[in-house]
């Protein structure tokens, strides 16, 4: 069995409209690609055995070279499971010649809707936790890089909604 990481945020807006957030393309190549990266998607069909491709850029690979090549990662992506406003689960594949990039890891994006915002431009509004749990997370990444990623990736997608909002 695989490594699991995870990361979870609280972000002041419905479980809804964060859920569109992870399946707008347009969104994802705002708020998807962790600090330090740009974000590109290649193919998109948003639904259940659909998936896109991503293209991330490294800004400055000098100390993160890429998986794919010197400063990008490339990654396949299917919906293995989509359950409106609650869960989105995606079958993420490196493009990498190295083997310890290798297989399927297994994103779980699980919203909860956990009351009152606080803060945010829906201070009075809904708020949703949202967990993102990595399974068979390849060898070759590396754990604290990986949780500080989806960490980064959380904080931009509430930035992204929480503007919207």
């Amino acid at each position: 069995m695989g490594r699991t990481d995870r990361a979870s945020r609280v972000i002041a807006a419905p479980p809804a409209t964060v859920y569109g957030a992870l399946l707008d393309r347009q969104a994802l190549e705002v708020w998807l690609p962790p600090d330090g990266m740009r974000g590109r998607v290649e193919q998109w069909d948003p639904r259940p055995g659909g998936g896109f491709r991503m293209v991330l850029t490294y800004l400055d690979p000098t100390d993160s070279p890429g998986k794919t090549s010197e400063a990008t990662d490339v990654v396949d992506v299917g919906f293995a499971d989509l359950v409106p406003p609650e869960r989105v689960v995606q079958r993420a594949v490196f493009e990498a010649d190295d083997p310890s990039y290798a297989g399927t890891m297994t994103m779980t994006w699980h919203l909860a809707a956990v009351g009152e915002a606080t803060t945010g431009a829906a201070a009075t509004g809904e708020a949703t936790e949202v967990t993102v749990t990595a399974t068979d997370v390849p060898p070759g990444i590396d754990q604290a890089a990986h949780e500080a990623g989806i960490a980064s990736s959380l904080a931009n997608l509430a930035s992204y909604v929480e503007a919207a909002g």
